[in-house]
């Protein structure tokens, strides 16, 4: 259907290459696009690490702070801070529990502050709640006082005003 034009094609500059075909140069990379030997930046961005996991005979007497996932299984006394934290069935924390989002399987004793809070059935909480948004799934077990706050996770928010408790 088309074909090339040997009209622009560039002229062989010795005469004995002229019985080869004129092939296009190919543009060299640029340099800047090389990497030194010794430079380690990504080519692409990371991927997600996945959450840390503290496994069901694990105890923990302290504080943990990450600013990835956190799933817990086993036992913490002390404060949890995370992105994202999920107390699982088997696990129980006696301190204070901070994450953008929270999700409780487990027992906690003590306040939990979260932009997105959510107990479901197996949840035993005894302790405050702070949440920008909440959900308590039926047959979840809370003791406590619930405040909506728009941000949580300052803590130069006021006491939480109590509002009565619910248990099912």
């Amino acid at each position: 259907m088309f074909s090339k034009s040997k009209i622009n094609d560039p002229a062989p500059a010795n005469p004995a290459d002229a019985s080869k075909p004129a092939t296009p140069a190919t543009p060299a990379a640029p340099e800047a696009s090389k990497a030194p030997a010794g430079d380690f930046r990504p080519s692409a961005p990371k991927a997600k690490a996945p959450a840390s996991m503290l496994s069901t005979d694990l105890h923990i007497k302290g504080n943990v702070k990450t600013s990835g996932d956190i799933q817990v299984e086993g036992e913490v006394e002390g404060d949890i801070r995370a992105h994202l934290l999920t107390i699982g069935e088997s696990a129980t924390i006696k301190g204070e529990c901070i994450a953008d989002d929270v999700v409780v399987h487990g027992h906690v004793i003590g306040r939990v502050r979260g932009l997105k809070v959510r107990l479901t059935s197996t949840a035993r909480v005894e302790g405050d709640i702070v949440h920008k948004t909440i959900a308590i799934e039926s047959g979840a077990h809370f003791e406590g006082s619930v405040q909506r706050q728009d941000d949580p996770l300052s803590k130069g928010g006021s006491k939480p005003v109590p509002t009565g408790s619910k248990s099912e």
